[in-house]
């Protein structure tokens, strides 16, 4: 597309929102001076572009959008009818559906249920798991742009696990998993208030790529989810990935070549000792994940699908 859009959009998801804004398009964020849940604009440490711009809340009704994305259930139903002009909800709109449904995994109806929407889903696995009724539906699968050069080492005979809030978080994100694990494995779990059960804490987006190379691989615990941004990110860095056979996940990594999964937590166990034991094939692994997420979740297949919808939509 030749003609740069202006999007108007909110600060939901940080490393997802840094990878959409390499679209070559102006992004706006919405943000209030208490820096309320997804109204911070341009915060915390990702090196935003020039194209990403803060917008205060009070100036969103008098400014002027080419295509409106939402990528929560609160501004789709109450914020959008707060803080947009009648004229502007009837702008080009796309809503980003990050995860699988919560409430049923199969009968759960989408709250977007409008014709004139493009509901984008981040994984094929989403997209058949939501009933999303008469809204057209679209997948752009993840794009990941690392903020280091970090290549894998493997030296450190530890798993990496990375994950946000898991003790408040529960069953869902595995933190029965994960400690059943690391009862028999050596594992790191990184992330926000991984402190509270032993983890090593958060490390900023920057250096967790360097982090996650010193690892012998990386470990998902999530029994349902979307497919992690920190697992595509690992296989970028050049780990092998150990993980659930669950959601996208077993359409990623293929057993022995590029890491292993299995819903059966002993056999996953058996594979991190081997790699743990077996360096050498930990690397080829992990050579072999990082070629599936160049060729699968380079930032240029991203930024191009994204185009190409933007186009659409905007049209």
């Amino acid at each position: 597309m030749k003609r740069r859009l202006r999007i108007l959009t909110w600060h939901v998801h940080g490393n997802y929102l840094y990878y959409l804004t390499q679209v070559p398009h102006d992004f706006y964020l919405v943000n209030d001076p208490s820096r309320t849940e997804h109204h911070s604009g341009r915060s915390g440490r990702l090196p935003w572009g020039d194209n990403v711009h803060d917008l205060p809340v009070e100036h969103v009704p008098e400014s002027e959008f080419d295509v409106v994305i939402f990528q929560s259930r609160g501004e789709w139903e109450r914020v959008q009818h707060e803080i947009l002009s009648e004229a502007q909800r009837r702008l080009p709109r796309i809503y980003i559906e990050h995860d699988p449904p919560q409430e049923h995994p199969t009968d759960t109806r989408h709250w977007v249920q409008d014709p004139d929407v493009l509901l984008v889903h981040v994984t094929h696995f989403n997209r058949l798991m939501w009933d999303s009724g008469p809204t057209p539906t679209q997948v752009i699968e993840h794009g990941v742009l690392l903020l280091s050069d970090a290549r894998y080492s493997g030296h450190v005979r530890r798993g990496a696990v990375v994950v946000n809030n898991l003790p408040s978080r529960g069953r869902r994100l595995g933190l029965d998993v994960y400690r059943a694990v690391e009862q028999r494995v050596p594992l790191a779990l990184y992330g926000m208030d991984s402190r509270a059960i032993g983890g090593e804490g958060e490390i900023e987006n920057a250096r967790l790529p360097d982090v996650m190379a010193a690892h012998r691989f990386f470990f998902n615990p999530i029994r349902y989810t979307s497919l992690g941004l920190a697992v595509v990110e690992a296989m970028m860095v050049g780990l092998p990935i150990v993980g659930l056979a669950t959601t996208e996940l077993p359409t990623v990594i293929r057993n022995g070549e590029n890491g292993f999964v299995d819903t059966d937590l002993d056999a996953l166990v058996d594979c991190m000792q081997e790699l743990l034991a077996d360096a050498e094939l930990a690397h080829r692994l992990g050579a072999a994940a990082r070629a599936t997420a160049q060729e699968r979740f380079g930032i240029d297949r991203f930024v191009a699908d994204w185009q190409a919808t933007l186009a659409q939509v905007a049209d």
